[in-house]
């Protein structure tokens, strides 16, 4: 078969490693890819927003199937655009990509069929937002409506905190027309875990759990970004909370996205808040998480590519996953200043070194080759992930990996995992 897998960062490249281990792909491209997924299949100079041009090359080279990575081109509607051209792509409709798209229309969406996650109000207008916020007590959370890739979304402990960060979206449009709407929620203690299934509409298949580690600093200060390291398993969910969350959060949100004509196909991601063994839904993605793929498919023992088409052809209810017991923790590599500003163009050291230790794979996120070298072209720039036989063998081999690895302003949080080892 052949297999396009559209996207540049580490979730891509991570798709891209474990495809590229399938008995039945005969071709793999990666549409734009990076240094690191032309190790292990064809890159095509092609943006991921490109559709036009992807569903070209697609026809034109007999795709069997696409894989999409990132939001923005689901949400822009490419499966629905290959699928009337007769082509098969792994990924929700339009219409199901909403529950991404807009925060609003998830909070409704939960709301409307009792699936559990935060009070919260909607506004379009800065002064009603801020008039909300003089009425009530902190914290809050205030969110982009649309999408901000993973940055949009503020916790504010005071008023002037939010007053602030409506400013910011609403007036300032630091997230563009991301902001123009925003959610307020009230903010939920606890610990966060990310939940993943894949789904072919009806059948539900749950994925391994991971738990991110969205703040840039360590201890979960600072400002949020796309995600800073994250491992699996997360002890926190427990095989009766995973059963809780399938029941509760995973099966009603499929039903309800049928019940509501958007039949939603592909991966959904519960970004779950956990407090004394009760889960409520922070937000809903409508693909794979990046850096949680890193670790998830690091323990994978199945064939993703079946799983995958089983989704596609609506065969899912005859897959079944298998894991290994060894655990995975990626940490992320940044370029400093992330996730403000940053210097592109940093040539990187030790790769080759890093890729010789025994259950280490680095997964390229924001790389580009210049002159023969890879150099840093993004915030978030390298995912290395580790197996270890526990989560503190995982650990321990990652910063290992990561240890050998540098550029000018490398940063890395030193403290990815810990929480699981204190569950």
């Amino acid at each position: 078969m052949k297999v396009l897998v559209i996207g540049s960062g580490g979730r891509e490249h991570a798709i891209a490693w474990k495809l590229s281990q399938s008995k039945n792909v005969t071709k793999l491209f990666i549409a734009p890819g990076n240094p690191g997924t032309a190790q292990v299949g064809e890159n095509v100079l092609i943006p991921a927003e490109d559709i036009a041009a992807l569903k070209s090359f697609a026809l034109r080279e007999k795709i069997d199937l696409t894989v999409v990575g990132p939001e923005v081109p689901l949400t822009l509607g490419i499966v629905d655009i290959f699928t009337e051209a007769g082509l098969k792509a792994f990924g929700p409709s339009k219409k199901a990509a909403e529950i991404e798209g807009s925060k609003a229309f998830s909070k409704d969406l939960m709301q409307r069929h009792k699936i559990p996650t935060a009070f919260y109000k909607k506004f379009d207008s800065a002064e009603h937002a801020r008039t909300y916020i003089e009425t009530h007590n902190p914290p809050f959370v205030v969110k982009a409506d649309g999408l901000a890739a993973g940055k949009g979304v503020i916790i504010c402990q005071t008023k002037d905190e939010a007053y602030a960060a409506i400013d910011l979206m609403m007036k300032e449009k630091a997230f563009g027309s991301a902001g123009s709407k925003i959610v307020i929620e009230e903010f939920l203690k606890g610990e966060e875990a990310s939940f993943l299934a894949i789904t072919d509409g009806k059948t539900v298949l749950p994925l391994a759990p991971a738990q991110d580690h969205k703040a840039i600093f360590d201890g979960d200060k600072g400002p949020n970004t796309g995600g800073m390291g994250t491992y699996s398993p997360a002890p926190i969910v427990t095989p009766e909370l995973a059963e809780e969350v399938m029941a509760k959060v995973m099966i009603p949100t499929v039903k309800a996205m049928e019940a509501e004509g958007r039949p939603y196909k592909g991966v959904l991601y519960a970004g779950l808040m956990i407090d004394k063994g009760i889960p409520k839904v922070l937000e809903f993605n409508c693909r794979f998480g990046d850096p949680e793929t890193q670790p998830i498919l690091m323990r994978l023992e199945s064939d993703l590519l079946e799983a995958l088409m089983a989704s596609v052809d609506g065969t899912l209810d005859k897959i079944k996953l298998s894991w290994t017991e060894k655990a995975a923790v990626c940490v992320v590599m940044a370029s400093a200043g992330y996730p403000g500003d940053y210097v592109k163009g940093d040539a990187i050291a030790g790769l080759e070194e890093a890729a010789k230790l025994k259950d280490v794979v680095v997964f390229h996120a924001g790389t580009a080759l210049k002159e023969g070298r890879v150099v840093t072209s993004g915030g978030r720039v390298l995912g290395v992930t580790a197996l270890g036989s526990g989560i503190k063998d995982a650990i321990d081999n990652a910063y290992n990996a990561v240890s050998r690895i540098s550029w000018k302003g490398a940063y890395f949080r030193k403290d990815i995992g810990q929480k699981a080892l204190k569950d």
